[in-house]
């Protein structure tokens, strides 16, 4: 069978051939079925780096300045799109255009819930991979192969901790918490953003601050988001706390660590042995050869069209409610031209 060719788009992260977060150039090296052959980058001595590490492994790889006419000339069958999120909704529509078999992009997904409707419009025949890396880590498909066993019995709400905030990284946050609770949709939120009104102007947590928030599922169970229990730096890693009618799960250090209470018994919380990491990012591989089997069995990733729809509505819906002073917010009735431009990526044009 042939390779699949991938073109990349935004490759400031991925001119090392380590396997580390956000390197997608090292993920896509893990797996024997995708050839990159070209690659975008508005700065030219990344592009030149981004050549040079690779260039025994891609030796056919070419590098473009100009993202249209990359696609329009190179018709790869994968598009991995790491750009800045204000970027995404023109380079899909392109890139669907153009042909593409499948698109793995990185998050954040978009700046409003008007450019996420053209997201998800444009994917509609072909599968879009929301790269939230906790639908493949296997330590939290454990967890939640064993509370769909009945663990902790039927779940009444599930608590997360340390959101840093509510669009960059939050998006993480509220995938896990959907994906522990059984993927139920959610049906309301109600939020307060962060007050930031004593921060420096010049304060990156202005740019996207974080919250507390509730969202209903349409199961009637509640999910709650607090900033409280974060770590030092940015706030990562998260920690959960599976509130149900048998007992609790708590897992804590980006499920590094997680434990079992039971109302039978009361005195004793046990550890769940988890899975180790066999490597430094073993949910990039994974996520790729989802992808390839997608596009080749015509079904949809682990973190699709509608796992990316309710990561990315949550959080801007915590803004509309923090508009209104924390009202709870039907998510059939959200404002979708609110813009969150979140943090700059790297390497944007000026």
């Amino acid at each position: 069978m042939d390779k699949l060719t991938v073109a990349i788009a935004g490759c400031h992260r991925m001119i090392t051939k380590k396997l580390g977060s956000h390197n997608f150039a090292a993920a896509l090296h893990s797996v024997e079925e995708v050839d990159v052959v070209a690659v975008f980058d508005f700065d030219s001595t990344t592009r030149d780096e981004f050549i040079d590490c690779w260039k025994d492994v891609w030796p056919r790889v070419r590098a473009h300045d100009d993202y249209q006419k990359m696609m329009a000339t190179v018709n790869p069958d994968i598009l991995l799109l790491a750009t800045r999120q204000t970027m995404h909704a023109d380079q899909i529509e392109v890139a669907v255009q153009s042909g593409v078999k499948g698109i793995l992009c990185d998050k954040p997904l978009v700046t409003s819930l008007s450019e996420m409707d053209r997201v998800l419009l444009a994917c509609q025949d072909i599968p879009l991979l929301f790269a939230l890396d906790r639908r493949w880590f296997d330590r939290y498909r454990l967890i939640r192969r064993l509370i769909t066993k009945g663990l902790v019995g039927d779940i009444s709400s599930i608590i997360s901790y340390g959101l840093s905030n509510l669009i960059n990284h939050g998006c993480h946050w509220y995938d896990s918490l959907l994906a522990l609770a059984g993927d139920v949709e959610p049906v309301w939120v109600s939020g307060l953003v962060e007050d930031l009104s004593g921060e420096p102007e010049d304060s990156r947590r202005l740019i996207d601050p974080s919250g507390r928030a509730q969202i209903g599922l349409d199961n009637g169970v509640v999910l709650y988001i607090t900033v409280d229990g974060k770590h030092q730096g940015d706030g990562l890693p998260m920690s959960f706390e599976v509130v149900g009618s048998k007992g609790r799960l708590f897992v804590l250090d980006d499920a590094k660590q997680t434990f079992h209470w039971t109302i039978d018994e009361t005195s004793q919380i046990k550890q769940i042995e988890t899975p180790r990491d066999i490597n430094p990012w073993p949910a990039g591989p994974a996520m790729v050869s989802d992808l390839v089997s997608s596009i080749h069995s015509g079904k949809r990733t682990a973190c699709d069209i509608d796992q990316a729809r309710r990561a990315t509505e949550i959080g801007f819906a915590i803004h509309q409610s923090s508009l209104s002073s924390g009202k709870r917010i039907n998510l059939t009735d959200l404002d979708r031209s609110i813009r969150i431009e979140s943090f700059p990526w790297g390497n944007e044009p000026n």
